[in-house]
């Protein structure tokens, strides 16, 4: 009888070890610089009670997929592939959640060279895409099966001639408000953040047209990176490439108003990269690069919006990107040029960072995107 129970015992035991492993796991998308013959979409399945990680599959067929969207429903896969030819493109593809498959679906051009970073809506209408080397905005409206249609493009003019990153508009980043009544883009090419209405369809489609005011307009030299609203919807965080600071900015019904500027890289290397806010919304991150490669973290004032810069983690070579996990528990690191993703714990009290020597092995990733659905 003892025998038996113990027996007993020990099934229940594995089974609950089983099933507390599988509702830790979520999975994790990596897009890289690849040539179309390699690899070039990494998927892995991420342990998110203690920041292991396993390949799951490596895609292959899409140059350069450095940047990444995944519907809300965790459905659909959308990708650039971004070069400098005006022919770059979007890539759709399928995702199934029990068997981790990536199958092309559609794929369509920008009708812009150098797209960077793509964005869909929440459910799933219409992709947007920044198109770094045409100075362009793509919209794509999108089928209910998620097929690419013809993209409306909006071009822009502009720039300081003889400026070595500013001559010309480069259109960085697309992120909507809150409530997805306006979409933006910034410009790092001019200095702006051009804004649009998202407008619904009759049809059950999604459209974008050029808001009012046109664009706002950023002090000269900040050139616009990245964007991230604070998850309360009440403040919004631009991280400036070229001047290496935060602006902090206000959200009310559409406009984006100037609250401060905060230094994130101290070496005014002109390489910050990439923002992001902790999901309890108290500390916001920064990844500067080129000189002093590294993270700067920031207590975030949850009633001003203002920042109060706790801290500095360096990292490896050139970290383009970074993805904080759903539960806030880590923060993971794309670095290009180390070819690897830095795993590191968020202190939940003080937002300083610990490398836990977890690191991803990835041929210069440089797009970190978690399904935040469990497998």
């Amino acid at each position: 009888m003892y025998n038996i129970l113990r027996c007993l015992l020990g099934a229940l035991l594995l089974v609950s070890t089983s099933c507390s492993r599988e509702g830790s796991e979520q999975y994790l998308f990596v897009g890289t610089y690849a040539k179309a013959s390699d690899a070039g979409i990494y998927l892995y399945r991420f342990n998110t009670e203690d920041g292991s990680a396993t390949l799951v599959q490596a895609v292959s067929g899409i140059e350069n997929p450095s940047y990444l969207a995944l519907d809300k429903g965790g459905q659909l896969l959308y990708s650039v592939s971004e070069t400098e030819a005006p022919g770059g493109k979007v890539y759709a593809c399928s995702f199934d959640r029990k068997t981790a498959e990536i199958r092309l679906v559609d794929k369509k051009e920008t009708g812009g060279g150098g797209p960077c970073f793509i964005w869909v809506d929440s459910r799933r209408r219409l992709a947007v895409t920044a198109n770094y080397a045409g100075g362009s905005v793509s919209a794509f409206p999108l089928s209910a099966t998620g097929e690419l249609g013809a993209p409306l493009v909006f071009s822009y003019g502009g720039g300081t001639p003889g400026a070595a990153r500013q001559d010309a508009p480069h259109l960085h980043c697309i992120y909507a408000s809150p409530d997805e009544k306006y979409l933006y883009a910034n410009d790092l090419g001019t200095d702006r953040i051009y804004k649009y209405d998202l407008l619904p369809e009759a049809s059950g489609g999604l459209t974008i047209r050029a808001g009012q005011p046109p664009f706002f307009s950023l002090p000269a030299g900040e050139g616009p990176r990245h964007t991230v609203f604070h998850p309360e919807g009440k403040y919004a965080y631009l991280i400036g490439e070229l001047s290496g600071r935060v602006a902090v900015l206000k959200y009310d019904d559409g406009d984006l108003l100037p609250v401060e500027h905060v230094e994130a890289d101290t070496l005014h290397a002109a390489g910050s990269a990439d923002i992001h806010a902790t999901p309890d919304g108290r500390f916001l991150y920064a990844s500067n690069r080129l000189k002093g490669d590294g993270l700067a973290i920031f207590a975030i004032d949850r009633a001003s919006g203002r920042l109060v810069k706790t801290g500095f983690q360096p990292t490896g070579m050139h970290p383009r990107s970074f993805v904080i996990s759903p539960n806030g528990k880590f923060l993971l690191c794309a670095c290009r040029d180390a070819n690897v993703i830095q795993v590191f714990a968020i202190d939940k009290q003080s937002g300083r960072l610990k490398n836990l020597r977890k690191d991803i092995s990835v041929s210069r990733p440089v797009c970190l995107k978690f399904d935040e659905h469990q497998p």
